[in-house]
């Protein structure tokens, strides 16, 4: 039996999700959303920079997609900027019966203390009326910081606390709306960015560090954030735009989940367009790395160095979440109908993924 799948949306990560769904043998690409009527009517082989059709063309007619009845959608449409267009969207998949596996609303992967339940709540209605299940994953929040972490904890003795950590020089990141506009790169010191408003921090990675809580059974009582910014020296060029000399250019911030007045579960982030930025910062392995660190009995340090076959750490990163959500597919079918977490599924494995 093969899945039928339908990619929503073909950008940064659904482009690598379309590779990835034709990639594996329990899943059949059924159909591909896009927003913009210049990518419709387009292969979805062109879309994903596959050099070959796969005899797949895009669509931005909904109706129609939903028609096709698939088993899963995986949707990667971006929902920093449009987060109630989203939600509408996935009640909407959701109602018609149709699984989901999802990068986003991020809040949504651990709702759960996070954010109130009329926002969480109408969608587990949706997913209930339609008999369906919805799994919001990627590396980070994602991977990186749940069975990761949790899976290095099992061979603790005592846990004083668990640090996720992601370092990345976020230069190649090709997407100017994002570094710009949401996280604040470019722009005066002075100015506070989307990404840096006060809860935003929390609403995002406050899951990370709830789900993880959870996966450790212990009871947090808050969560508490805080960030770090540094000027660029001089002025230079990324791939998305310029970087002005004394405009944001490197961000660290931290997510803490705090039991008895200390931090036990924290989500840190190290962000940097150069790699001299920064230099008393926490410095990643290799070229960009996701760590984590358990104070404790014993102590432990894991490093997941990321490399993309062309040489770029975030293209590795880009892959990883589309594959994260791809790779889950057979699971979140099988799964009962609800909003499900990371520790509502079983160990997501690259089964039948070795090449032949």
């Amino acid at each position: 039996m093969k899945y039928r799948v339908v990619q929503w949306s073909t950008g940064n990560v659904g482009r690598h999700a379309i590779a990835g769904i034709d990639a594996h043998p329990e899943l059949e690409l059924a159909g591909v959303w896009v927003s913009s009527p210049e990518k419709a009517g387009k292969d979805a082989g062109e879309l994903a920079g596959l050099g070959r059709e796969l005899g797949v063309i895009a669509s931005n007619d909904t109706d129609a997609l939903l028609a096709l009845e698939p088993d899963c959608v995986v949707y990667t449409a971006m929902a920093d900027d449009r987060l109630m267009e989203a939600l509408e969207d996935l009640k909407r998949i959701l109602r018609a019966g149709i699984n989901v596996v999802s990068s986003s609303p991020v809040f949504l992967q651990f709702p759960d203390g996070v954010v109130p339940p009329e926002v969480s709540g109408p969608v587990r209605e949706a997913a209930a009326d339609g008999g369906a299940s919805l799994w919001v994953n990627g590396v980070d929040p994602g991977f990186a910081n749940d069975w990761l972490p949790l899976v290095l904890s099992g061979i603790c003795e005592r846990i004083d606390q668990v640090r996720c950590l992601e370092i990345l020089d976020y230069a190649t990141y090709n997407n100017r709306k994002v570094l710009f506009d949401i996280m604040g790169f470019g722009k005066p010191i002075e100015e506070t960015p989307l990404l840096l408003q006060p809860g935003v921090l929390g609403l995002a990675w406050g899951s990370v560090v709830r789900q993880l809580a959870a996966g450790l059974d212990v009871e947090l009582d808050g969560v508490e954030e805080s960030f770090e910014r540094l000027p660029a020296p001089e002025t230079f060029q990324i791939p998305a735009g310029t970087i002005a000399g004394g405009t944001a250019a490197a961000l660290r911030f931290e997510v803490r989940g705090i039991r008895g007045g200390r931090a036990v579960c924290v989500l840190e982030h190290v962000t940097r367009l150069r790699p001299d930025l920064g230099p008393d910062w926490p410095q990643p392995a290799g070229q960009g790395c996701y760590r984590v660190e358990i104070t404790g009995e014993p102590n432990y340090t894991l490093d997941l160095r990321l490399l993309g076959s062309d040489g770029d750490h975030n293209t590795a990163g880009l892959k990883a979440t589309a594959m994260r959500l791809v790779n889950a597919i057979p699971a979140v079918v099988a799964a009962a109908p609800g909003l499900l977490t990371a520790l509502d599924l079983p160990l997501i494995t690259g089964r039948g993924m070795v090449s032949r």
